[in-house]
């Protein structure tokens, strides 16, 4: 219940997924490696849901850390996602992918896929079990209103079209549906306000 108050949540596509998400003006790389994280989030900055107080003209970093559903699929990356008002009053949105797994530099990559079309099975040899890392804002105006909120992504897994299709012992593709899916977890916002 404190943590509805507060506004602490996160959801998932159906996943178990664990998310801790702070924004502040004083997070360090070395804070993503804390051995208690959340110590740090919360002497550092915000929770999720908490409201981001101007200092100055400084960006704020944000520290995030997910780790995978005990029984389910692998981590691909984190991302931020970046809401504002422009000088026209007019809402833009921007995605960052502030972590990827399996040591990729570039978000364009895709982590690859181990779904077997034929079993609906999948490996987790690829992705990462936990993504940690701090995100400092480097496109920061300190003028304009702006939330921020971490997406969480999967390694691609069968979709339930699949699974229905491999059991009715049909092609996938009569489903029009997609073959594999990549689950998710959403953070409440940290809101800004100058």
């Amino acid at each position: 219940v404190d943590a509805f108050k507060r506004k602490e949540v996160y959801a998932s596509t159906g996943p178990r997924i664990r998310l801790r998400f702070f924004g502040g003006f004083d997070f360090h790389a070395e804070d993503a490696n804390a051995s208690d994280l959340a110590a740090a989030g919360y002497s550092k900055g915000v929770s999720m849901g908490g409201d981001l107080k101007p200092t100055g003209n400084k960006a704020p970093s944000f520290l995030i850390a997910a780790s995978k559903d005990p029984n389910g699929a692998n981590l691909d990356r984190l991302q931020i996602v970046k809401g504002w008002l422009d000088k026209d009053g007019k809402a833009r949105e921007k995605v960052f992918d502030v972590a990827l797994s399996d040591d990729r530099i570039d978000g364009s990559t895709p982590v690859g896929n181990t779904v077997d079309l034929a079993t609906g099975k999948y490996a987790n040899t690829i992705g990462d079990p936990e993504l940690m890392t701090v995100w400092t804002d480097t496109e920061f105006d300190a003028s304009q209103h702006a939330f921020y909120y971490v997406r969480v992504l999967e390694i691609p897994t069968p979709r339930y079209s699949l699974l229905d299709s491999i059991a009715l012992g049909i092609d996938w593709r009569d489903t029009e549906r997609p073959a594999t899916i990549q689950e998710r977890a959403y953070s409440s916002p940290i809101w800004y306000t100058p």
